[in-house]
């Protein structure tokens, strides 16, 4: 029998920890949100920022309310719009200097997605300067009301491209829900540890990744 390889046809990125830093969703989180705290309820700002992140903590990160800004401006009562908070600390967003050439180069023979946990509301300005390699955005908190990216929720994102898992590739920086999990649905996973905090083989950069891309590319020829 004569096996056939399926093409890679699109490739998945991450959001946080991959394309950008985690400096802007710190800021809002660990920043802005307690200065206003502080404001409403006329305490210091380190008394602010302990009584907010002790409530972040009571929801944990696994309710959808977690990561939503507008559960937390009701919650704290604090003055102001949480998209005026998010469009603050936009100066915040520090794209990584590998992103912008890796996504030229593959923008031109692949259709690009991304595939993120992080709310629509964080995405639309993150991935704003990027936004024209992207085909499709997909965020599973907005999109799809579920908190993380499990082996399901790239299944329908695949059934929603209908395409194979096997013609996608994805990469980011979490280990179940970037790499085990679409590794075990059947796509072409790669995990991206920028910082070197693990021991287990990982890729360092995006350059690496693009390597890969190559690499999986001959083997198609």
């Amino acid at each position: 029998m004569v096996q056939v390889t399926l093409m890679l046809e699109i490739i998945s990125f991450d959001v946080d920890g991959t394309l950008v830093d985690t400096a802007y969703a710190d800021a809002v989180w660990l920043e802005g949100i307690p200065l206003l705290y502080a404001q409403e309820h006329h305490v210091d700002v380190d008394t602010a920022r302990e009584q907010v992140v002790k409530a972040y903590d009571s929801i944990g990160d696994m309710d959808l309310r977690w990561y939503d800004l507008s559960y937390w401006f009701d919650r704290f009562k604090l003055q102001g719009s949480y998209e005026e908070l998010l469009d603050t600390y936009r100066y915040a967003i520090h794209v990584y200097e590998d992103v912008i050439p890796v996504l030229q180069e593959l923008h031109d023979v692949y259709t690009l997605i991304v595939i993120s946990n992080a709310h629509r509301d964080f995405l639309n300005r993150t991935l704003h300067s990027m936004e024209e390699y992207f085909e499709h955005i997909f965020s599973a908190t907005s999109d799809y009301g579920r908190v993380g990216k499990s082996e399901n929720f790239y299944r329908r994102i695949c059934r929603t491209l209908d395409i194979s898992p096997q013609k996608m590739a994805h990469v980011g920086d979490h280990v179940e829900f970037d790499y085990c999990a679409p590794s075990r649905v059947g796509i072409q996973a790669f995990f991206l540890d920028r910082k070197k905090a693990t021991d287990r083989q990982a890729l360092h950069t995006l350059g690496e990744f693009r390597e890969e891309i190559r690499n999986l590319e001959k083997c198609q020829e």
